[in-house]
Formats: structure tokens, C-alpha cells, sequence
């Protein structure tokens, strides 16, 4: 069985991307407007933020999360530094959008492990899951900080397999970013997309990914896979 194949089974373990895919923004987002910002600033600082931690990592360099996002802040705003602090400490406030409760739990009903992974803080994530009540249905955070670089690049999507104690081909990820979907894909995992910011999943990304309408969707498409 080659590596495409194994990652077109059903996974042993399913990782979730977390910001947007598990958390809600609505915090951060209602920060800024209440700091006089319009809110549709939130998904252009969002963005800026990747864009500073994906060329870190590309660059052989790394920043954390909050770094990035202070530093999009900066440029994306005219917000003094104490008014950026305050917008990132709104991350403290994330908890799980509606849908993630019911698509952990079609998880564990059908035996499969659920983790969270992010490029982010791991106690960031573990406070926003545990303000949902949906700690126990998710495994482990794990955070690509401990090993200092960004999804998508290859490295974290292995790391994270091998934390696990299972191969590449035995975990699927869920994200609402094409972007992650394609580096899961890449490293050899299975994937699923579902839109939230984005409307479609790009079309010049690995062309292997489950698209569906929504979490459960996702979530559905990774278990319908044929048994490993």
C-alpha cells in the first residue's frame, strides 16, 4: 500500500486545526470594534498574522503566534501598543463554535481520537476548549511552538503523527483553511476542508481533500473512508 493510499482510509486519529476551525474569533473581533475599529479589520490583521508567521518559518526564523499577530496589529492598525495588548488578550476568550461539540462527539461514538493542533499557544487552546465543556473529547493540544515552526509546513503535520504514536497515513486533519488542508495532504496525511472565512477551497491546493459543506460534513467525510 503506498502513502496515498494508506491516507485514503480512515484515520486513526483526527487532528482539528483550532482558530476558526474550533474557536470562535468573535472575542478578538468585538475587542477591536470596541476600540474603534471596523470589523472587517479582523480578517486582514488575521491574515497579516499568517503571512508573518509562514515567511518566519520559511526564512529559517520563528515568532510565536501572539508576536505575529501584535506585530500585524502594528501594521494593520493605528492602535497604540496597550490597545494591541488588549486586542491580543481577547484570545483568552475563545470558546468552541456551536458545531464542535456534536463533531467531537460523532468522533469518539465511533472510536476515532480527537486532537487539536495549532500553530498558537497550547494553554490558549485548552482554555477556549475547556470554556465549551469540550476538553474531554479532545485528547491532546498540541502546539507547533514546541518545535518552533508553522503548519503548514511538513514538519509540524509529522511531529504531530509521531506524538500520537501512529503514521502520517493514520491521522486525517479537519481545517476551515485550504492552506493547512494542503500541507496535511503534502505530508502524507488524509484532510478535510469546510468553509468558515473562506467560501471554497482553492483549486491550485492538493486536489486529494474531502471538501464538505460544514464541521460535520468534514468530520463524516474522514469516517465514510474506507476501513485501514
Amino acid at each position: 500500500m503506498t502513502a496515498a493510499d494508506d491516507a485514503a482510509r480512515r484515520p486513526e486519529v483526527v487532528a482539528f486545526d483550532v482558530n476558526e476551525t474550533l474557536l470562535d474569533l468573535a472575542p478578538v473581533r468585538a475587542t477591536l470594534v470596541e476600540l474603534g475599529q471596523p470589523e472587517h479589520v479582523l480578517p486582514a490583521v488575521f491574515s497579516r498574522t499568517l503571512l508573518t508567521g509562514f515567511a518566519a518559518a520559511t526564512a529559517g526564523t520563528w515568532t510565536s503566534f501572539r508576536d505575529a499577530f501584535l506585530a500585524a496589529l502594528a501594521q494593520g492598525t493605528d492602535l497604540a501598543p496597550a490597545a494591541r495588548t488588549q486586542v491580543a488578550d481577547a484570545f483568552t476568550e475563545l470558546a468552541p463554535h456551536p458545531d464542535v461539540e456534536p463533531a467531537l462527539r460523532r468522533l469518539t461514538a465511533a472510536g476515532v481520537r480527537a486532537v487539536a493542533l495549532t500553530h498558537g499557544s497550547a494553554a490558549v487552546a485548552e482554555a477556549g476548549l475547556e470554556r465549551g465543556g469540550v476538553s474531554p473529547l479532545v485528547e491532546r493540544v498540541l502546539s507547533s511552538e514546541v518545535i518552533r515552526t508553522w503548519k503548514p509546513a511538513r514538519a509540524v503535520y509529522l511531529w504531530a503523527a509521531g506524538v500520537c504514536d501512529v503514521p502520517p497515513g493514520a491521522m486525517g486533519l479537519v481545517a476551515a483553511h485550504g492552506w493547512d488542508v494542503h500541507g496535511a495532504l503534502r505530508a502524507g496525511l488524509g484532510a478535510a476542508w469546510f468553509p468558515r472565512s473562506e467560501r471554497t477551497y482553492p483549486e491550485v491546493f492538493d486536489r486529494r481533500a474531502l471538501v464538505a459543506d460544514d464541521l460535520a460534513g468534514a468530520v463524516d467525510a474522514l469516517l465514510a473512508l474506507p476501513p485501514r
